[in-house]
């Protein structure tokens, strides 16, 4: 066959499938309405109702240490997307492809260990410093 020759496809399926998502999501969003609740509580009109009355601001402030550990989440989220893709391309990648995964992971590991040491992953109570300073308090009063 001619590689410049123009396949004509059928739009019909297109259209069918098309149709059949409206019809379906009409039928879901009737029946949510005919058969749901319609009620008006104190709390209906609220964020977040789940019925459980607000007992707050939703303003929370967070330590710094906690956007750290969410960075690093989302870095190593990232490498696993990358490693997953270099694992489909495998074959195709040959030694080359091996070679940067390889220096990849590496530098993912030197940041951990970097982070590790700088303390980024520490994000509970240190229990070091609360019996230094426990010491500190009780060689004050003796």
């Amino acid at each position: 066959m001619p590689r410049d020759t123009v396949y004509q496809m059928p739009l019909w399926p297109m259209f069918l499938y098309a149709g059949i998502v409206v019809i379906l999501l009409g039928a879901i969003l009737s029946l949510s309405y005919v058969l749901g609740q319609h009620h008006s509580d104190r709390a209906t009109g609220k964020p977040y109702e789940g019925g459980i009355e607000q007992t707050g601001s939703a303003r929370l402030r967070f330590s710094a240490q906690f956007y750290l550990v969410a960075m690093l989440f989302v870095v190593f989220d990232i490498e696993a997307v990358f490693l997953m893709l270099w694992a489909v391309g495998f074959f195709e990648l040959g030694w080359p492809g091996y070679i940067g995964a390889a220096i990849f992971v590496a530098q993912l590991i030197v940041v951990l260990i970097y982070e590790w040491g700088t303390g980024a992953l520490d994000i509970g109570i240190n229990g070091k410093k609360i019996l230094k300073l426990m010491h500190q308090k009780n060689k004050q009063y003796a």
